[in-house]
């Protein structure tokens, strides 16, 4: 089957994967240009250049050393904050060292550092003018200061042992002596290891931190506030003044929030009530404004309520992976009407995180998401308790994104979750066997259709209202123009996994071949316009062996191959004109399948018209953040 525009948009992608490929791997580890959002194109250009958010600022309990050390590794890090006015010392001390080593050895090394803080403040008082000397540095012989861990209740001095056999004792009785304090050590207190604020903040849109490592803590337990403060003329942050704006682990943001610099300030704490150190963090950039109403907030207003009972909302969307969308090629060819801050991810993340929870999906099946995104994102923010979802991510080989689906842990249980990279399991998984031996025989064939990491998920569901089971499956198929036959074989080879988990499932939890409490729903990102075999496989349960997808490359072409899968499945939006849109192509190549003898459509949310979709040429835009289009769907137990 020919399709000219689209033979040349899956042709482009093939260029710009075989030509960047290595690049943009390459891109996916390295850090993301930092920039701000306006309305204003020029404005977001500018901030491009701008650097990272301030970094985080540890405000540690006077007194207190904190040591801490896991299970995982010997290392043991000692933190804590030393001031004395007389010495001009102001600072945060961090070590790390050996559980097995000698404590008289750490010592040396803290002695060491002090001094060497002691020396630098000498040396910059010497240098200045007698008027610009308020006090002199106190004099101290480093031979007399008191450096030395002790036990409280003796005072006796530590030595000759390791960090491990002094912490045997009971942390409570133990003491670090620095020159005229004494520190209490506190063992392994909730910690917080690393703190990042985005670099873009729009109004309208969730805040939240971008990288969050905590140690013997839990988020659930850790209490976040945010603050808002105008920058300062002075531009010294010491002098502006903070107003709480709200509390949490996210904000989301308001109109009267733009030219306002944020500020984060975490306490880590744990399910025992016990609280470590806060830190701060101050965004680089002011809120700026966001891009004005968007499409799929007008698809909203059809998903403000959660469902219950019978019923579920499905949602299946392809983000448009970030591998894929920052490269010049992408720029410069793919999507060159879209203005570039608008491509990047840290701008198109915070729209299809607003989008996805306004749906307020039961079930919600995502293409094209970058592992990053997945752990640093979508899991952060869709697993808060406000939010009650679960996510399961299966990577597509080692291509650094794939296929995600998150349910609703409030309504659903997981029983099970399995994974299938259908390149690498079509010569060995015994179901797949018959299929196989048919066209085993292809070299080229062979070779092409088991080099893709194309990945098939599969999640069994209970409902916990009535008992229902839902398989649900994700995957993401072969794009390129002419591999209709790849893109066949690998849904046969999918129905036939699905259709032995299916069987499985029926046999695990007892219940009858035709029972009606275990439906199938089957979303994607499939690659294939309606007039190809796979919708014709999926709706009409079978393509003989002479359709004409199976020649859509001769060198490869398939013979004597005919599909059939056995369950009654429709599309639960039909074949809309387009689900994705962009200049070079526009077509239906998303779908919900569902099991329509166990199930029936109740809604289906409006799709964007052609007209939004064309306002600013194609999409992704500054209003849609990916160039496919969500699809949302009502479903409902019969």
């Amino acid at each position: 089957m020919s399709f000219t525009w689209y033979a040349f948009y899956r042709l482009s992608l093939f260029v710009m994967l075989s030509k960047v490929g290595p690049l943009l791997l390459t891109k996916l580890f390295k850090p993301s240009f930092k920039l701000n959002s306006d309305t204003s194109a020029n404005l977001f250009i500018k901030q491009i250049q701008r650097t990272a958010a301030h970094s985080h600022k540890l405000k540690y309990a006077m007194e207190k050393v904190y040591l801490r050390s896991s299970n995982k590794t010997d290392e043991l890090h000692i933190s804590f904050h030393y001031e004395n006015e007389e010495l001009r010392i102001n600072k945060d001390f961090n070590f790390v060292r050996k559980m097995n080593e000698k404590v008289e050895t750490a010592l040396t090394r803290i002695r060491t550092k002090i001094e060497n803080e002691l020396n630098k403040r000498s040396k910059k008082s010497k240098k200045k003018t007698p008027a610009e000397v308020q006090e002199p540095v106190a004099d101290v012989n480093m031979s007399e200061i008191s450096l030395e861990f002790i036990y409280s209740g003796t005072q006796s001095k530590i030595t000759d042992v390791t960090f491990a056999e002094m912490l045997q004792n009971t942390p409570g009785d133990l003491h670090m002596r620095v020159i005229d304090k004494t520190f209490q050590i506190v063992v392994n207190q909730p910690w917080i290891i690393n703190l990042v604020l985005p670099t873009t903040v729009l109004a309208g849109y969730l805040v939240y931190p971008t990288k969050l490592e905590i140690q013997f803590a839990e988020k659930e337990y850790s209490r976040g506030e945010w603050f808002k403060a105008k920058m300062p003329v002075s531009k010294d942050l010491q002098r502006a003044e903070w107003e709480l704006c709200g509390s949490g682990l996210y904000y989301k943001t308001k109109n009267e929030d733009i030219g306002f610099l944020l500020k984060f300030i975490l306490t880590p704490a744990n399910r025992k009530g016990v609280h470590g150190p806060p830190v701060e963090n101050i965004t680089k950039n002011p809120v700026e404004a966001g891009p004005g109403q968007c499409q799929f907030e007008m698809r909203h207003c059809l998903t403000t309520e959660r469902l219950a009972g019978n019923a579920l909302r499905v949602v299946s969307y392809n983000l448009l992976a970030d591998l894929y969308a920052d490269s010049d090629y992408s720029r410069t060819q793919l999507f060159p009407y879209c203005p570039p801050y608008a491509l990047k991810i840290e701008y198109r993340k915070q729209l299809f995180l607003k989008e996805i929870l306004g749906y307020n999906a039961d079930i919600i099946c995502l293409q094209e998401v970058d592992t990053k995104i997945f752990d640093l994102d979508l899991k952060p923010i869709l697993e808060l308790p406000e939010h009650n979802y679960d996510g399961i991510m299966a990577e597509k080989g080692s291509s650094g994104e794939g296929v995600a689906t998150f349910y609703r842990n409030d309504r659903y249980e997981l029983l099970k979750t399995y994974d299938v990279n259908l390149g690498e399991n079509i010569r060995t998984l015994s179901i797949f066997e018959k299929l196989w031996h048919k066209i085993s025989d292809n070299q080229k064939l062979v070779e092409r259709i088991c080099d893709r990491a194309t990945t098939l998920q599969l999640t069994v569901l209970k409902c916990k209202e009535n008992e229902k089971l839902l398989l649900v499956a994700n995957t993401h198929l072969y794009f390129h123009p002419d591999a209709d036959h790849i893109r066949l074989l690998q849904i046969g080879f999918s129905m036939l996994y699905v259709e032995h988990m299916y069987k499985q499932t029926l046999a695990e939890f007892n219940m009858q071949p035709d029972s009606k409490n275990l439906a199938i729903i089957f979303c994607g990102d499939f690659n294939s316009v309606p007039e190809c075999g796979i919708y014709k496989l999926m709706t009409e349960k079978f393509v003989d062996k002479d359709f004409i997808d199976w020649r859509s490359n001769e060198e490869e072409a398939v013979s004597n191959v005919s599909l059939s899968q056995p369950f009654h499945m429709e599309s639960a939006c039909g074949t809309p004109a387009y689900t994705n849109y962009t200049h070079l192509f526009a077509a239906c190549l998303d779908y919900i399948f569902y099991q329509c003898d166990r199930l029936e459509v109740q809604q289906v949310v409006m799709l964007p018209t052609e007209e939004e979709l064309k306002a600013h040429i194609a999409i992704p835009s500054v209003v849609f953040p990916s160039d496919h289009i969500a699809l949302v769907a009502d479903l409902k137990f019969k």
